[in-house]
């Protein structure tokens, strides 16, 4: 793509303006590990979901989210529950909340909350430790490939995919490094507003250049319509062949079954809380539970709209200008090219510039986040737990220097040769995060689970998200579907048998051992509050403590997170139709619903969020007070 010259002029300044904000900042994160790690827990909730949201707009996603909605239209708004995108709806309504009143630094070190300090406890700790480096170095794997396709398209300087990726993480590094945590969310803040300003951009082009009676005409019947069958649907033999040779590979055919699947693994996913990476560090930066539950609330309203309003503008260009040249090529179409075709025929000179550098802004607040995340668990977690516990708090912000350039290094090595983003995403939702879910899914809601069973559970379930899905593509009756439909066979069966396998481990783990001590469980349920299966250790605490309110919000809970994801769900389907304008009623259907669904959250989730916080808050002071 040939780039203008003020295009190149406006990409180098966002690079060096960003290297220098992050850099400036740094001084304020190299007092002690909790402002390196944390923040300092003084930014307010909606900075932190701002910072959250960069971090998830990536390059690579986006590419993947044209592509989805080129070919499945508005009902790719199901697809990325592969994620699940919907897990921000369970942290907002009660884990983000439970997780930040443990007042843990990371991941692990939340385990000797729930677990204590025996062998189990330093078994599950250590266990955690190696998934979130695994997690840490696959997100960062994704990153590294989706970033160097996207530049090789766009850069004018003639270097490999490889290459212009190894020259973006060397810039961000710089800064990240240095300033820890508020450069991050500084430097993410910057980037997000870039990119919001351009997506927008993008969207209003669109829709001064294509009117809506046009859009029909390059579209199968369906293919603005939200909902769907038991089958997609989505004929596009007559328009685009390769399309429809698209859905077959993909094995979206049985849209229902799939979307199906996607709940099912979406919700027990959602359900173990976030994974040890950037999301969960945010909610952990967060000043209190109530501001991190609005923190992950935000996040829906605030990635959503210039998120979509980008994909979509991006969509319809490509689909009304673009369909001839995917035709011509035949069976060979690459719809990711989706991407740099109509943001080279179509953004001008400057904007593009400036689009450009928005979307490098979000590769390097993700690579920024995801590196963030890395360092806490080596230092604080090996290093002070495990070697030297009274070290100079300066000693353990430089290993946090050093830790982070090692993430960097080994994410470049494996980067390097991993052939493509479609199989590190594949491994990242059915394998890891099916070896990921038993043991969190336990961990909160089971009294009796404990340490041993965590370690067990996440060692079979980590092993079996490994060689699971090998075994699978070997299987002879399964040979011929998994060449195929690779992704929706992970999704469906892969991760399904990685879930079981690591469940047995958990339940092997836990009933072969004896329980955790009752001090241990008992601070932990008066602490965090959570619902689910803690009658035993319920007593205990409220013959101990007699003014305890246990919590008692489990239907509630459930009904906020229905109400929430259709929330979410019209929240990102009401910029698709604002942009494609070819169902107007269905634009005034989105907005009623957000509205309906907003007032109720309002007055079940919110108003009710901050008397419980309240109230916990006082009586964690009474508990002071006296001496506990």
């Amino acid at each position: 793509m040939h780039l203008h010259v003020i295009d190149i002029a406006i990409i180098v300044l966002y690079l060096a303006t960003t290297v220098v904000v992050g850099y400036w900042v740094s001084h304020r994160a190299s007092r002690d590990m909790k402002a390196y790690f944390l923040g300092g827990n003084t930014m307010p909730w909606y900075v932190l979901g701002i910072s959250n949201a960069s971090g998830m707009f990536d390059v690579s996603g986006t590419m993947l989210l044209v592509y989805w909605a080129f070919v499945y239209g508005v009902k790719s708004v199901w697809i990325p529950w592969l994620w699940p995108t919907f897990n921000q709806i369970f942290l907002m309504v009660f884990l983000s909340s439970w997780l930040r009143r443990s007042n843990a630094m990371t991941g692990a070190d939340w385990i000797q909350t729930r677990f204590g300090k025996g062998r189990g406890a330093q078994l599950a700790h250590i266990i955690v430790v190696v998934y979130a480096f695994l997690g840490i170095i696959g997100f960062f794997t994704y990153g590294f490939k989706g970033i160097g396709k996207f530049a090789a398209n766009f850069l004018p300087w003639h270097l490999s995919p490889n290459q212009y990726a190894l020259i973006l993480i060397a810039i961000t590094t710089v800064y990240v490094i240095k300033g820890g945590m508020f450069s991050v969310v500084v430097t993410e803040v910057l980037q997000f507003c870039i990119l919001s300003i351009a997506s927008f951009a993008v969207g209003i082009i669109a829709m001064m250049k294509i009117a809506p009676g046009t859009l029909t005409k390059y579209v199968p019947a369906g293919w603005d319509n939200l909902f769907f069958g038991w089958h997609l649907n989505l004929d596009w033999s007559t328009l685009l062949p390769a399309a429809n040779t698209k859905i077959a590979e993909d094995g979206y055919g049985l849209f229902g079954f799939f979307v199906m699947a996607l709940l099912f693994k979406g919700v027990l996913i959602s359900a173990a809380g976030p994974a040890p990476n950037y999301d969960m560090q945010r909610v952990l930066s967060s000043k209190n539970p109530r501001e991190a539950s609005m923190m992950s609330g935000w996040v829906n309203v605030v990635l959503t709209f210039p998120r979509y309003f980008l994909i979509t503008g991006l969509t319809i260009l490509a689909v009304v200008f673009f369909s001839d040249q995917l035709r011509g090529m035949g069976n060979k179409v690459d719809f990711e090219l989706v991407l740099p075709y109509a943001l080279g025929r179509f953004v001008p000179a400057g904007l593009l510039g400036f689009l450009i550098a928005g979307l490098l802004a979000a590769y390097m607040s993700n690579f920024a986040a995801t590196v963030n995340a890395a360092p806490p668990y080596f230092v604080n977690d090996i290093y002070k737990r495990y070697i030297n516990p009274n070290a100079n708090p300066r000693t353990y912000v430089r290993l946090s220097y050093l830790s982070s350039f090692l993430v960097v290094v080994i994410g470049v090595l494996i980067g390097w040769f991993v052939s493509s983003v479609n199989s590190v995403v594949i491994w990242i939702v059915s394998g890891l995060w099916g070896g990921y879910t038993a043991s969190n899914l336990l961990k909160w809601y089971w009294w009796r689970f404990n340490g041993y069973g965590y370690f067990w559970g996440m060692v079979t379930g980590i092993t079996a998200s490994v060689t699971i899905p090998g075994i699978l593509t070997r299987i002879p009756s399964l040979q011929n579907y998994a060449s195929l439909h690779t992704l929706n066979l992970e999704v469906s069966l892969g991760f399904g048998l990685v879930f079981v396998v690591g469940m047995i481990g958990c339940l092997l783990g836990t009933l072969l051992t004896q329980p955790e001590e009752d001090a241990v469980l008992m601070e932990f349920y008066r602490r965090v509050r959570p619902w689910g299966f803690w009658g035993p250790v319920k007593a205990k605490v409220m013959a101990q403590y007699p003014t305890f309110q246990p919590n008692q919000d489990f239907p509630r809970d459930m009904f906020n997170i229905v109400v929430g994801v259709v929330w979410q769900v019209a929240l990102v389907a009401l910029p698709i139709y604002i942009v494609i304008r070819t169902n107007i009623p269905a634009i005034w259907y989105c907005l009623a619903v957000v509205g309906v669904t907003s007032v109720i959250l309002k007055y079940t989730w919110y108003d009710h969020m901050c008397k419980v916080n309240a109230e916990i808050a006082a009586d964690e002071a009474r508990a002071v007070g006296a001496g506990d």
